[in-house]
């Protein structure tokens, strides 16, 4: 089946988004549909409903979707991060009506999960706790997306400096040291310890620049698809990563 059946075939992929209010999550999805422009917003019944809603009035149904590339279809939770009940069940309800959708166009494909490492926000919320505790997200994967990774940089060279480490060498060093304390933190051991761990995360530094790289996120959610529809779906759909199609095409 090659990528034209299979749009015909499955329509869009669809990607549920949860995160806190400035995660970067926007942002994050701009680099993976290579556009800065915002998106389009359409209610259940498929109605442009505007390019973006006040906080308060957003729907988990509505679908969040890039004119650069509307091949992504994405599910926004906004309010997820007040840690209420009702909200929980909202996010909850909607991965349990998608994920038994007998139609695999209206079926959720992959969460990715977003939680920023800039300095006021390192420490998990009741919210995520009570998600990785309590939800269940079934057979659909889950991708811990570390955003605004690049804040730790900033940490590792002040340690650095204060270690005696130059300038020049504390900021050639800083993400790496970033990177080796990040490996060893509470954030990662988090995750291992829970009921059921997503199989993987990914840090993203600096999505704000113009020459952000969204690779990451792009091989790491391909590689946990087991569905051979669904991941060629995916390569094909993503336009960012040509490394992703080669190395897929490879593997074929």
């Amino acid at each position: 089946m090659d990528p034209s059946e299979i749009k015909q075939r499955i329509g869009r992929f669809r990607i549920l988004v949860i995160g806190r209010a400035n995660a970067g999550k926007t942002t994050i999805l701009q680099r993976v549909c290579n556009t800065r422009d915002q998106p389009e917003i359409y209610n259940s019944k498929g109605e442009k409903v505007g390019i973006t809603l006040p906080r308060g009035l957003h729907d988990i149904d509505d679908e969040v979707v890039f004119p650069s590339n509307p091949g992504f279809v994405f599910h926004d939770s906004r309010g997820f991060e007040a840690g209420g009940v009702s909200e929980f069940d909202k996010v909850q309800t909607f991965i349990i009506e998608r994920s038994k959708e007998t139609k695999i166009t209206k079926r959720l494909h992959t969460i990715w999960f977003c939680i920023p490492m800039d300095e006021a926000c390192r420490s998990f919320t009741a919210a995520e706790n009570k998600f990785f505790s309590q939800c269940d997200t079934g057979s659909i994967p889950v991708i811990v997306v570390f955003t605004k990774f690049d804040a730790l940089y900033d940490v590792a060279y002040t340690q650095l400096k204060t270690e005696g480490k130059s300038r020049k060498d504390a900021r050639k060093l800083a993400a790496k040291r970033a990177e080796e304390t990040f490996a060893n933190g509470p954030q990662l051991r988090f995750l291992k310890d829970v009921r059921k761990p997503p199989p993987c995360h990914v840090c993203l530094p600096n999505m704000d620049k113009d020459d952000a790289n969204s690779g990451p996120l792009i091989e790491r959610t391909a590689a946990t698809l087991d569905d051979e529809v669904l991941k060629r779906l995916f390569v094909t759909t993503q336009q960012t990563n040509l490394e992703v199609c080669m190395k897929y095409a490879i593997e074929r």
